[in-house]
């Protein structure tokens, strides 16, 4: 009875007691309410791009709080804060700041108080998990050695702001990194879930315009005009030629006429016609047919109308773009299987990469020896996910009013997940 006893009282401390202290996990958990009032504050705040003052402020003060050599406006608003912990590798982690000329339709009681702007794509969640991160990086410095240069950067919804801050000596004024690591709330994964790609897992987003010229007259005599609305929209059909017929169908490309404006009236043929393209591909080979193929396309389709020279279409390529994000092979393998071993394999997957772009590109490609890594973390409220079935179409999508992520999930989740993995990469020797 007695050795019965013991073991009854064994197993009991057993259920009592976590098998295995997981410190950072409980850390994490420990700052939840702090972190989860500094993202509503951002949430009610949203800024647009390259005016993220009031965001970037308190970043720089909480940074500051925890310890970090702190420099703010670079790149515009960008801030650099760096945090040395004696000899080692360099390691950047970044979150970006703006928000989304958006009117909030979520219904939250912390919804935007900015009149059409709004955290649309969770960049808010981004901010108050870079916090956290820097704070357990803080707590934990007996835990690394080496530097850990964390960037809060602008502009990211325009494609401009990373490389603002890298024209701005991000590489030269500070510790140039060997691996720089950045997550991403997911509107298409479960809250708290992780998943990435090894290899391309954002697009080259490039917009292209097009001036379609004619000459314009009465509608009911188009034979003494040239119609652009005509030629547009041969200049249209013919560019779907471009995925359909003449790329390879194992690479991705995406040509998608956006806009398509003229004429002012039912019996007038129009001057001219504008167009507005988004392009998007993964590789240099692809982007560049991509955009050969529009110009060439276009210019055709003008000479088949039977335009002169100075009437052909005029395409322009806008100089804002964003670059593909490509995940090196060696730091995101083995980031996947640290994840895994920490969250387990249920809540880390390989998924399919997606034709959206994100600027965290130009950090890897200033740089290619550098190894990088882009990684969702899943923000779908679970009750939402289950109802839907995980059909994404069910459900709202970043940049959309409604987009309301379980922001505590995707918060707790990234912090735990970015601080494992800079204690990974600063681990000591």
């Amino acid at each position: 009875m007695i050795k019965l006893i013991s073991l009854l009282a064994a197993g009991a401390a057993m259920v009592a007691t976590p098998l295995r202290a997981d410190p950072l996990a409980d850390a994490v958990k420990a700052d939840m309410p702090g972190l989860t009032a500094i993202y509503r504050d951002l949430h009610m705040h949203p800024e647009l791009s390259f005016k993220e003052g009031r965001s970037a402020a308190i970043m720089a003060a909480e940074a500051k709080k925890a310890g970090f050599e702190v420099t703010s406006g670079v790149g515009g608003t960008g801030v650099v804060a760096i945090l040395r912990n004696g000899p080692g590798p360099v390691l950047l982690l970044r979150a970006d700041m703006d928000g989304l000329p958006v009117t909030e339709q979520t219904g939250l009681a912390y919804a935007s108080q900015n009149p059409g702007v709004m955290h649309a794509c969770g960049h808010d969640t981004h901010m108050a998990s870079w916090i956290g991160v820097a704070r357990r990086m803080a707590a934990m410095k007996d835990r690394w050695s080496g530097t850990l240069v964390m960037v809060g950067q602008p502009a990211e919804e325009i494609g401009s702001g990373a490389r603002a801050m890298l024209k701005d000596g991000l590489y030269s004024r500070f510790p140039k990194p060997s691996t720089v690591i950045a997550f991403h709330d997911s509107a298409s994964l479960p809250a708290g879930t992780i998943g990435t790609v090894d290899g391309y897992i954002m697009a080259n987003v490039d917009s292209v315009d097009i001036l379609v010229k004619g000459v314009g007259g009465h509608g009911a005599y188009p034979h003494l005009a040239k119609d652009p609305i005509v030629l547009g929209s041969r200049i249209v059909t013919t560019l779907q030629t471009l995925i359909s017929r003449e790329t390879d169908p194992l690479e991705s490309g995406v040509v998608t006429v956006g806009s398509f404006q003229a004429g002012t009236k039912h019996n007038i043929i129009p001057p001219e016609a504008k167009l507005q393209i988004t392009v998007r591909s993964y590789t240099p080979e692809v982007r560049e047919h991509l955009l050969d193929g529009i110009a060439r396309i276009a210019k055709g389709e003008g000479i088949a109308a039977g335009l002169p020279e100075d009437k052909l279409p005029v395409v322009t390529l806008q100089d804002q773009r964003t670059p593909a994000t490509f995940n090196t092979h060696d730091v995101t393998t083995h980031m996947v299987d640290l994840f895994r071993g920490r969250f387990g394999a249920e809540r880390v997957k390989m998924i399919k990469p997606q034709m959206g772009g994100e600027d965290f590109s130009e950090f890897y490609l200033a740089d290619k020896s550098i190894q990088s890594m882009l990684f969702w973390v899943g923000g779908v409220p679970q009750e939402k996910w289950k109802a839907a079935g995980g059909d994404v179409t069910k459900l709202p999508s970043i940049h959309s009013p409604f987009w309301a992520p379980d922001a505590d999930a995707v918060i707790s989740t990234a912090v735990e997940a970015m601080t494992a993995a800079a204690l990974d990469v600063l681990k000591k020797g």
